[in-house]
């Protein structure tokens, strides 16, 4: 089971270095604009810092979970899981904030908070059950 919930902590991460990328190295890109719901390269320009800042947020949210899942595969399981737990705790937090902020991102916030979910829901079910 603990091995179930690592492999969604790894998913939620993979899917928040993506976020990164578009955010912080695509963010001008017709595709990642449309992505965001932003029209014009003019105001995509006058966003990038914002976007740019906001990646590095979801690629060090990542990296948390990443380095929480290497500890715990080579037996340092309670530093590992405390990150795993920050890590993906924080990325469900930052998708509730999403479509509390603005139902109208409830797609979005689904896509950001539903692999973070699973690996909370998972892994601490596989914690309890020890």
């Amino acid at each position: 089971m603990l091995i179930a919930g690592l492999v969604l902590a790894a998913a939620a991460a993979a899917f928040h270095v993506f976020i990164f990328a578009l955010e912080s190295l695509k963010w001008t890109e017709p595709e990642t604009r449309k992505i965001f719901g932003v029209a014009s390269e003019a105001d995509a320009i006058t966003m990038k810092q914002l976007a740019f800042n906001q990646g590095f947020y979801n690629l060090f949210l990542a990296l948390t979970t990443l380095f929480g899942i290497g500890f715990a595969m080579f037996g340092f399981t309670t530093i590992g899981l405390t990150l795993v737990f920050a890590g993906t705790g924080m990325m469900l937090a930052a998708a509730l904030v999403l479509v509390l902020a603005d139902r109208t991102k409830a797609r979005a916030a689904a896509m950001q908070g539903t692999l973070p979910l699973l690996a909370v829901v998972v892994t601490a079910i596989a914690v309890a059950i020890g």
